[in-house]
């Protein structure tokens, strides 16, 4: 697990030590490549990959692409977002491109773009 500064973590988000956090305070700019579970409650100017969750805490900014499992918006994400499943929280505000196979916006949760549906192959 890696931590970026100390403070609180929201109480509704699970983490373990297969959790990378990035905390309010933070600011990276870069590439993430990660194998594990990602919270960003701080701000990202780059891009993710990562085969896990990446969940973005209330005070969390991200620009640019997000290529991840599962992603869940509780701050704001401007960019270009290609996951399995997508959830705008109410608080969350995406602007931007979703390509993914479930999306989720919750009441009061904010999307400005063009959403794209992932084929399943399944069907």
């Amino acid at each position: 697990m890696a931590i970026f500064n100390n403070s609180d973590i929201e109480n509704n988000v699970s983490t373990d030590s297969n959790t990378t956090i990035i905390t309010t305070g933070a600011k990276i700019k870069g590439e993430l490549e990660l194998s594990c579970n990602l919270y960003i409650d701080g701000v990202l100017e780059g891009n993710i990959h990562s085969t896990k969750e990446v969940n973005v805490g209330k005070n969390g900014h991200i620009k640019g692409a997000i290529h991840t499992e599962r992603l869940i918006v509780q701050g704001f994400v401007e960019g270009t977002i290609d996951a399995d499943r997508v959830e705008i929280k109410a608080a969350g505000r995406v602007t931007g491109e979703i390509k993914s196979g479930e999306l989720v916006i919750e009441a009061k949760g904010i999307f400005e773009g063009n959403s794209i549906i992932k084929n399943d192959t399944t069907l």
